[in-house]
């Protein structure tokens, strides 16, 4: 359990510490300049998901609820819904029109998707955690970065050429996802 906390600890103060302390993102940028930090960044970033995982696959789950078999698929429609908000924050969409954090709405639909599919400790810990942030992380850039721009509708090509991207890479996810959380989806 200690690495998967540390892990996502690092994870939400990395996170909320360009939206909460912005006079220090700013010393930093100043001292290492855009390249320096997005590498510093980048780094604890991949850090903590390393630790996310290993924690996670080293941690023995105790089982703390179920859910009945017929809301487990209901739930995993949100998946598809979760992957195209998140990518949706990389580019030109419609989405933005209605919705002003796709990827870490993406995030929270996702997180609570899980949450509700896996009633497991190691799960409660990640997903609740990960839920958590991206709400407070809305909450603290729409502080930050005041009243919501919206940016102007793309072309329909351009929003099914990214849906389809975004569902595409969900697959790739599913595939891959035995051997990142040694879960297979069921």
């Amino acid at each position: 359990m200690g690495l998967l906390l540390i892990g996502l600890l690092i994870w939400i103060f990395v996170h909320l510490m360009p939206s909460l302390q912005v006079n220090i993102k700013t010393k930093l940028l100043n001292t290492m300049g855009e390249n320096g930090y997005k590498a510093v960044f980048s780094l604890f970033i991949l850090s903590a998901l390393a630790l996310i995982v290993v924690g996670w696959r080293s941690m023995v789950p105790t089982q703390l609820y179920y859910l009945s078999g017929s809301i487990r698929h209901l739930l995993l429609l949100l998946m598809p819904i979760a992957f195209i908000l998140f990518a949706a924050a990389n580019y030109p969409t419609r989405i933005k029109q209605y919705i002003r954090h796709p990827q870490l709405t993406g995030v929270f639909i996702w997180a609570i998707a899980h949450l509700l599919l896996n009633g497991d400790s190691r799960s409660l810990l990640l997903f609740t955690g990960l839920s958590i942030w991206a709400i407070l992380e809305i909450i603290f850039i729409n502080k930050r970065d005041g009243k919501w721009v919206k940016p102007d509708k793309p072309s329909w090509k351009t929003e099914v050429i990214g849906i389809t991207i975004s569902l595409s890479v969900m697959i790739i996810v599913i595939m891959l996802h035995p051997y990142i959380a040694g879960v297979s989806i069921k």
